[in-house]
């Protein structure tokens, strides 16, 4: 089983990555990554709300993907745009799923596009890249 790395990388432009085990415990570290990420940029605003969702991007990989890992990705798009994503090697798009009151599963993509400003996946020739778009306050 792939071990997680030991700490965040800085990716090419202002962002983080970090690659981790595909299990439901990697949700922790992937909440830490995004509010470090926005800490760092003094975007707290975006923190909590980026949090919440990289939980369930990654639970959606440890849910449906494959192989033993996912890359988190955070990404700063502008001024007050942050852009978070779960890379996996699963090639079957996000489906989002009307969830009745009583289900226990299916409401993860319902949150996402209720927080962010924008949601989508993309196909890799691997996998896809699920990500999610932030606006937060700009700042003087």
């Amino acid at each position: 089983m792939p071990q997680p790395t030991t700490r965040a990388r800085r990716t090419g432009h202002p962002g983080y990555s970090e690659t981790l085990p595909r299990q439901p415990e990697s949700a922790a570290p992937a909440r830490r990554l995004v509010r470090a990420a926005c800490a760092v940029w003094r975007l707290d605003d975006l923190a909590e709300d980026g949090a919440l969702i990289v939980s369930e991007l990654v639970t959606n990989a440890v849910r449906h993907a494959r192989r033993d890992s996912i890359r988190v990705v955070v990404e700063r798009l502008g001024a007050a745009r942050v852009r978070v994503a779960v890379v996996d090697f699963s090639k079957a798009p996000p489906v989002r799923k009307v969830s009745g009151l009583d289900d226990e599963h299916g409401r993860g993509l319902a949150l996402v596009t209720e927080l962010a400003e924008d949601w989508g996946s993309e196909p890799l020739p691997w996998g896809k890249r699920v990500w999610a778009e932030l606006h937060g306050k700009e700042h003087g």
